[in-house]
C-alpha cells in the first residue's frame, strides 16, 4: 500500500479540476452536465477492459507501494479515477474555450461543401489515415514484440476516432482552433509533464519488451505520449460530435420541430446522420450574416450572446439582425425621402408578415429590399414575437428622421419626449427579447407576472438607451442630432444648435451626468425583475444588462478612453463584469 498515485491526483489532476469547475460553474447548464457525465461513462466503460488487459498481460504495472490497494478488474482505484478526472478536465476546458462559439454557422451545407476548399475530400482522406493506423497497430500486436503497447493503443483508440471523424469531420474542420486544437493540445502537454514525473518516480511502469524504447523527451515514453494525445482527441472529438448534433437539432426546426432539453443518444445520432443536402443553406448564411453584424456593431451584446444557449441564442441573434438592418436602412439612406421609404416598406413587411391572409412575404422581401438585408427579414422569428414592439421600433426610427426638420426644431423637446423615444428604439427590443425567453422556456409563469416582467424589461431598455445617448453625444452631433432634452439645455443656457456646433463644450459633461443619473435610477427600479426570469435566462440577461451599464459607469470616471468619439470599456473589464454578473 502506498500513496504515490493518489498524490499524483492530489497535486496534478484535482487542482486543475477545481479551478476549471470554479471558472465554468456560472456558465454550466444541465446540458453541459449531461455531456460530461455521458462522456465519463463512455470513457470508463470503453477503457476499463483495455486497461485491465494491459495489466493482466503485464504490459504495464503498478508497484504495490505506489497504490492504495482497491482494484476493479486489477485496475487500481486511482487509475479508474484518472479516466474520470481526465475526461472531466478536458471537457471543461473545451466547454470554456467554446463558450463564445456560435456553432450553427460552422455547419456545412451544400453551398459550403462546394465552395472550392474540397472539404468533402478530407473525410475519406482522414478515414484512410485512421484505417492505416489501426492496421499498423494490428500488425504490431501480431508481431508481439516491442511495438505491442503502441499497437494496443492504436487498435483500441483508432476505431473510436474513426467513428467520430466519420460523423463530424466537416464540423471539426470548420470550427475555430480554440475549439479543436487548444482543448487537445493544452491538457495533452500538461499530462505529458505529469506522466514524465510519474514514470521517473516509478508510480507506474511500462514493462520492457513491449515498448519501442523511444522517448519524446527524457523520461517520456513515446507510447505514453501517444496514449494521452489520443485520449484527449477522443474526448474533444466526442464533445465536438455532440455539439455538431446539437447544432443541427437547434438550427433546423423544420427538420426537428421539437427539441427536448436533454436529447437522447438516439436523437443525437439521428441528427448526425441527417444528410447535409437537407440543410437550409439560406438559413445558415443568414445566421452567419446576423452574427457578423452583432460582432461588428455591439461588442457588449456580442459578449452577452455567448452565454445564451440553444434556439434562444439563435433567435436573439436573428432579432438583433433585424433591428440592426432596419436601423441601417434608415440611417444610411441618401436622403430623408429614401429613409421614410424604408420605414414605410418595413411597416409593409410587418403588415404582410402578421396578416395570415397574406401569401408568403418572400416575394415581397426579395423584390423590395437590398440583397444584404434580405436574410434578416426572412428569418426574423415573427411566429412567436408580437408585432407591437416591432412597430414601436419603427416609430422610433421615424423620430430620428424628425431631426431633418428646420434647425430650430428638435424632436426631443423635454424629458417625456426622450423617454418615449428611448422606449421605442430600445424598450421595444427588450420586450421582444423577453418574449423569446418565455417562448423557449417551459417554466410556468402567470400572465400577470410575465406582463410585469416584460414591462420592467422595457424600462431597462430605456435605461440602456440613455447610456447609449450619453456615450454618443459627440457622434450624434456630427450628424445633426441632439437627444438631450431641449428643456435641459435651456436650463444651461444652451440650444440643440449649440451642441451641434460644439458638442464638447464644458456644460455638456454636467448634462451627460444628469442623463446617466436618470439611467441609473431606471436601472435600479427594473433590475430586480431579472431575478424573476426563468433560471436559464437570468445569468445571461444579467450579462447583457451589466455589460452595457458598465459603459455608463465608465462615463462617470474621469479620463475614460475614447475611440471613434465613443467611450469604450476594455475587453478585460467587460469579461470581469460578465463574470460578476453570472455569479450574482
Amino acid at each position: 500500500m502506498g500513496y504515490d498515485y493518489a498524490l499524483v491526483h492530489l497535486q496534478y489532476t484535482v487542482p486543475p479540476a477545481v479551478a476549471l469547475t470554479f471558472l465554468y460553474r456560472p456558465l454550466c447548464t444541465r446540458l453541459d452536465v449531461y455531456k460530461i457525465v455521458f462522456l465519463i461513462l463512455i470513457a470508463v466503460i470503453s477503457t476499463t477492459p483495455w486497461d485491465s488487459y494491459l495489466i493482466h498481460n503485464k504490459i504495464w504495472t503498478y508497484p504495490p507501494n505506489a497504490v492504495l490497494g482497491p482494484t476493479l478488474l486489477r485496475i487500481p482505484a486511482e487509475e479508474i479515477f484518472f479516466f474520470v478526472i481526465q475526461t472531466h478536465n478536458t471537457s471543461l476546458l473545451y466547454l470554456l474555450l467554446s463558450t463564445p462559439t456560435f456553432h450553427p454557422i460552422y455547419l456545412c451545407g451544400k453551398k459550403r461543401l462546394g465552395d472550392g476548399r474540397l472539404l468533402w475530400l478530407w473525410g475519406p482522406l482522414g478515414q484512410g489515415i485512421l484505417v492505416g493506423g489501426i492496421l499498423a497497430g494490428w500488425s504490431m500486436i501480431m508481431a508481439k514484440g516491442e511495438g505491442l503497447y503502441l499497437g494496443l493503443i492504436l487498435v483500441w483508440a483508432g476505431p473510436f476516432v474513426l467513428l467520430l471523424w466519420s460523423l463530424a469531420y466537416q464540423f471539426i474542420l470548420e470550427l475555430p482552433l480554440s475549439s479543436t486544437l487548444l482543448p487537445i493540445a493544452l491538457p495533452t502537454l500538461y499530462l505529458w509533464v505529469v506522466d514524465t514525473w510519474a514514470l521517473k518516480r516509478g508510480t507506474w511502469v511500462i514493462e520492457s519488451g513491449t515498448k519501442l524504447g523511444l522517448h519524446l523527451w527524457d523520461g517520456l515514453e513515446l507510447e505514453e505520449a501517444v496514449f494521452f494525445l489520443v485520449t484527449n482527441i477522443l474526448i474533444v472529438f466526442g464533445l465536438i460530435a455532440f455539439d455538431n448534433a446539437l447544432a443541427i437539432l437547434q438550427t433546423f426546426p423544420s427538420l426537428f420541430p421539437t427539441l427536448p432539453t436533454l436529447p437522447s443518444p438516439v436523437l443525437l445520432v439521428k441528427a448526425l446522420l441527417t444528410p447535409t443536402s437537407s440543410y437550409d443553406d439560406e438559413r445558415l448564411e443568414g445566421l452567419s450574416q446576423a452574427l457578423t453584424r452583432l460582432k461588428k456593431k455591439s461588442r457588449s451584446f456580442y459578449l452577452a450572446s455567448g452565454v445564451f444557449h440553444g434556439r434562444l441564442r439563435i433567435d436573439l441573434v436573428l432579432l438583433y439582425a433585424f433591428c440592426r438592418v432596419a436601423d441601417d436602412l434608415v440611417d444610411n439612406a441618401s436622403s430623408v425621402e429614401e429613409a421614410k421609404y424604408w420605414v414605410y416598406q418595413l411597416k409593409q413587411f410587418l403588415g404582410k408578415t402578421y396578416d395570415s391572409s397574406q401569401p408568403s412575404t418572400r416575394v415581397f422581401i426579395t423584390s423590395t429590399f437590398p440583397e444584404s438585408v434580405k436574410s434578416a427579414l426572412l428569418f426574423l422569428p415573427t411566429s412567436y414575437l408580437s408585432p407591437a414592439p416591432l412597430y414601436g421600433l419603427l416609430e422610433g426610427f421615424s423620430t430620428d428622421l424628425d431631426f431633418s426638420l428646420p434647425r430650430d426644431v428638435f424632436p426631443i423637446h423635454d424629458e417625456s419626449a426622450l423617454e418615449t423615444y428611448a422606449s421605442r428604439v430600445a424598450g421595444t427590443v427588450a420586450k421582444s427579447c423577453l418574449e423569446l425567453v418565455y417562448h423557449h422556456n417551459t417554466t410556468s409563469t402567470s400572465k400577470k407576472a410575465r406582463k410585469g416582467i416584460i414591462h420592467a424589461g422595457g424600462r431597462m431598455g430605456v435605461a440602456l438607451q440613455y447610456i447609449n445617448i450619453a456615450r454618443d453625444i459627440t457622434v450624434d452631433a456630427r450628424i445633426g442630432r441632439v437627444y438631450l432634452p431641449s428643456s435641459w439645455l435651456k436650463e444651461e443656457g444652451l440650444t440643440p444648435a449649440d451642441i451641434v456646433r460644439d458638442p464638447k463644450i464644458a456644460k455638456i459633461e454636467r448634462l451627460r451626468q444628469r442623463l446617466l443619473d436618470e439611467a441609473m435610477r431606471i436601472y435600479e427600479g427594473a433590475r430586480l425583475a431579472i431575478e424573476l426570469l426563468p433560471l436559464e435566462a437570468r445569468g445571461p440577461m444579467r450579462v447583457a444588462v451589466e455589460s452595457y451599464m458598465e459603459i455608463g459607469r465608465v462615463l462617470r470616471t474621469s479620463g475614460y478612453k475614447v475611440k471613434a468619439g465613443r467611450a469604450t470599456v476594455p475587453k478585460s473589464r467587460r469579461l470581469m463584469v460578465a463574470w460578476r454578473a453570472l455569479n450574482q
